[in-house]
């Protein structure tokens, strides 16, 4: 389970690759270096110098730092089977949706009379291909997590609270506080 919104979709394409990442530091600096096309490029990314990425290309460096590993490996994933993961969105935006788990705050605006506290929540809910696609488009359009999980809310306030826009119609939804979201194809 992931916090946020950006990273589970990240993760949810993740689950569509067919081969596994390369595994040593460096045969994934390798992969980097080529796909950015050289070595001070792999360097700007990783916030590291362009000496050590050589370094590890070279395989004299063997065994990254904790926080270099994580971040090698993310730049890895970012970059790997990059045509799998456009088939995975592509359908996901256009036949299957997506599937959305989350424990958070939901607090409502609605008519007058009725309860509004804010209260947590557990909520795993099917999204339809609309808003996996609203989705995908704003986190590749570098929207912030604010804007992911304000997307999100608006799916959820579609889909479970309105039940498609059958019901509680005008219901505002806010989604604050998550403690965890899961986006799973």
């Amino acid at each position: 389970m992931v916090d946020s919104v950006g990273d589970s979709l990240d993760h949810a394409l993740e689950g569509a690759f067919t081969r596994r990442i390369p595994q040593s530091a460096q045969a994934q600096m390798k992969y980097l270096v080529k796909q950015l096309k050289g070595t001070k490029a792999a360097a700007r990314v990783l916030g590291i110098s362009q000496r050590t990425v050589e370094r590890y290309v070279a395989g004299k460096l063997k065994r990254p730092r904790k926080d270099l590993r994580g971040r090698l490996e993310r730049e890895v994933k970012k970059r790997w089977q990059p045509q799998i993961r456009a088939k995975a969105r592509k359908k996901a935006a256009s036949t299957d949706g997506l599937v959305l788990s989350t424990r958070a705050r939901f607090g409502f605006t609605a008519e007058p009379g009725t309860t509004d506290d804010a209260r947590i929540r557990d909520i795993t809910q099917a999204l339809t291909p609309e808003w996996a696609d609203r989705l995908f488009t704003a986190r590749e359009q570098g929207a912030n997590e604010q804007q992911l999980q304000q997307i999100a809310a608006d799916g959820l306030a579609q889909m479970y609270f309105r039940a498609n826009n059958s019901r509680a119609h005008g219901l505002g939804v806010e989604f604050t506080d998550v403690e965890h979201i899961d986006i799973e194809l």
